[in-house]
């Protein structure tokens, strides 16, 4: 749609949870770095990552020549999710796992690239929830089918407008792209949530 734009980007070969707004400054808000929301990522792994490899990605990793921010990183039981389509690639031979993963900062294909530098290659990779940084549930794809998206709750619609009226205080470092690179257009903190 015109003036409606992604609160972050997802690859072509990733899946999962989109905020989709009319609202720049949302836009804004949610994907700088400065301001630290962390978006929550399961990602399907060939191999399973030592205890060594998740303390790296918790730690943060050099990728492109800069260093990534501390993440969260923890093996996930198998979520048991419909097939991807088209499938993923498999091997024999070679055991998968699911990790899931938490960043304050979103670089193109950050997760594939800090998985792929501990070893353990993304095969698969879903965004599965937002932060709002305001002491409430992250915004989810809980009740969401592949293909599916619904409009913002009233709740989640004031949670949102509330992110417009704090100052900015800088948990992260700035300067970095968090994600989306449009999103000039105006309105009210309105938006929908969908699951590509």
């Amino acid at each position: 749609m015109p003036g409606v734009y992604a609160a972050g980007r997802l690859d072509a070969d990733s899946e999962g949870l989109l905020l989709l707004t009319a609202e720049g400054r949302l836009q804004q808000r949610l994907t700088d770095p400065r301001w630290g929301h962390w978006r929550r990522y399961w990602a399907q792994l060939e191999g399973i990552p030592s205890a060594k490899a998740l303390q790296q990605l918790r730690d943060g990793l050099t990728i492109q020549g800069q260093r990534t921010l501390p993440a969260r990183a923890r093996l996930l039981e198998d979520p048991a999710l419909p097939e991807r389509d088209p499938p993923i690639r498999s091997r024999l031979h070679i055991p998968t796992s699911w990790l899931e993963l938490e960043l304050r900062e979103g670089r193109n294909r950050q997760v594939r690239r800090m998985t792929a530098a501990v070893g353990f290659p993304t095969l698969r990779l879903l965004r599965v929830g937002i932060d709002l940084m305001d002491g409430g549930p992250c915004l989810s794809l809980e009740g969401l089918e592949p293909g599916q998206w619904r409009e913002v709750n009233p709740t989640e619609r004031q949670r949102l407008q509330a992110l417009l009226q704090t100052s900015a205080h800088s948990p992260g470092r700035g300067g970095r792209a968090g994600g989306g690179k449009s999103g000039l257009a105006g309105g009210g903190a309105k938006g929908g949530l969908a699951r590509p």
